[in-house]
């Protein structure tokens, strides 16, 4: 994956294809594209191939802000710098990287501090614009701009990205994998790592067994789990979640006159140490709340709920239980430190990451992911730029 820097193009504007979503909910649009040159501290890079998450479909279908279109989605990748502007000294062109949605500056207190992953020189948002600028890189023909998303934009052929969203990675390892590591499976992976810190023995149950709950998963039998329960409507989650450590299921439409809490704390004896939201409803933030172990229990929130939910504790259980409640973004890992780890876990074989890979297509069929997401066919689909 090795690539020489290319003086032809550094420095100037490059036109490439990219996939563009023109209006909400409809098919992505493949044209040519002008991508502007980085400016300081700023990588422009090359996509090898990119990966469809649940976010990108989230956005692409938004009709209300922060949708803003025509914009360029895609925030799993691997790719080669092209070029980097001035101020950049962590990667060079032909450096092989991967590009992430959570800043990782290194230099504000928080990422200093091994106690959080939250940037506040960059802190999270869902812009379409570059992060430390606030302008756009991408052009279409006519002149109009085009949006980032997620402050990566990877259905592009060339994409423009800050130096605190990239970190350099092993030329050897496989794109089509490594590029999970940019948001899906690093957040299941980390929360279960990073946020929750699982104990080897511990119960775990998981509210959704999508990617993100089935690498909630897979982070939890890492760390040693004994008992990980998978909560979902779908039976059929539940042979998929044996592949990443699910001991046991709960379908929560067939729990009678029960609620799903109950049940879990009837097979756990009194509540699972760790409960993980990977669904993004206040309601079953309340059950997984239920269903943690008084005393010591956590339970961690990933997924995303519409704008303005709230939720509904009583102080009277949350004084009285000594039950913790977090939120975990980015599966709280520092991505430039862990997802290298993560990426030498899998080639030593102990982190599985070939079986969230359930299809990949060339870049021209990148609708096809699309309906592959949607119909609930696809755990990830790779989508390869040339190939």
């Amino acid at each position: 994956m090795d690539e020489q820097p290319s003086s032809k193009t550094t420095g100037k504007p490059i036109k490439c294809r990219a996939a563009v979503s023109r209006q909400p909910g409809e098919p992505l649009v493949i044209e040519e594209i002008t991508v502007a040159p980085p400016m300081a501290r700023e990588v422009r890079i090359r996509i090898v191939c990119t990966s469809l998450c649940h976010s990108d479909v989230t956005f692409w279908k938004m009709k209300d802000y922060p949708a803003i279109f025509p914009r360029i989605f895609g925030h799993e990748a691997v790719g080669i710098v092209e070029s980097v502007g001035e101020g950049v000294d962590e990667v060079t062109e032909g450096d092989s990287v991967i590009p992430f949605f959570m800043s990782d500056c290194g230099e504000c207190v928080d990422c200093r501090s091994k106690k959080s992953n939250l940037c506040s020189n960059l802190p999270f948002k869902v812009s379409p614009y570059m992060h430390r600028h606030e302008t756009s890189r991408f052009t279409d023909l006519k002149g109009e701009v085009l949006y980032h998303f997620l402050f990566v934009s990877s259905f592009s052929e060339y994409t423009v990205v800050d130096i605190a969203h990239v970190t350099k990675i092993d030329p050897s390892i496989p794109p089509n994998r490594a590029c999970l590591l940019s948001c899906g499976v690093s957040t299941g992976v980390g929360a279960a790592w990073r946020t929750a810190n699982v104990e080897t023995g511990s119960t775990v149950a998981i509210f959704g067994l999508g990617s993100i709950g089935l690498a909630v998963a897979e982070g939890a039998r890492l760390c040693g789990a004994s008992k990980i329960i998978g909560v979902d409507v779908n039976p059929d989650k539940f042979e998929i979640g044996k592949k990443f450590g699910v001991t046991e299921f709960v379908n929560a439409g067939e729990c009678g006159n029960k609620t799903v809490s109950q049940v879990i704390n009837e097979i756990t004896g009194g509540g699972a140490d760790y409960c993980f939201e990977c669904v993004g409803l206040a309601s079953l933030v309340q059950e997984a709340y239920a269903c943690c172990r008084k005393g010591w229990g956590k339970t961690v929130v990933l997924g995303v709920d519409k704008p303005g939910s709230t939720l509904s504790l009583s102080s009277f259980d949350v004084l009285h239980s000594g039950k913790s409640l977090m939120g975990s973004l980015f599966g709280g890992l520092k991505a430039k430190i862990d997802i290298p780890i993560l990426l030498k876990r899998y080639m030593d074989k102990e982190l599985q990451l070939d079986e969230f890979v359930t299809h990949e297509v060339k870049f021209e069929d990148i609708n096809k992911a699309f309906d592959l997401l949607i119909q609930g066919e696809s755990l990830r689909c790779v989508i390869w730029m040339d190939k």
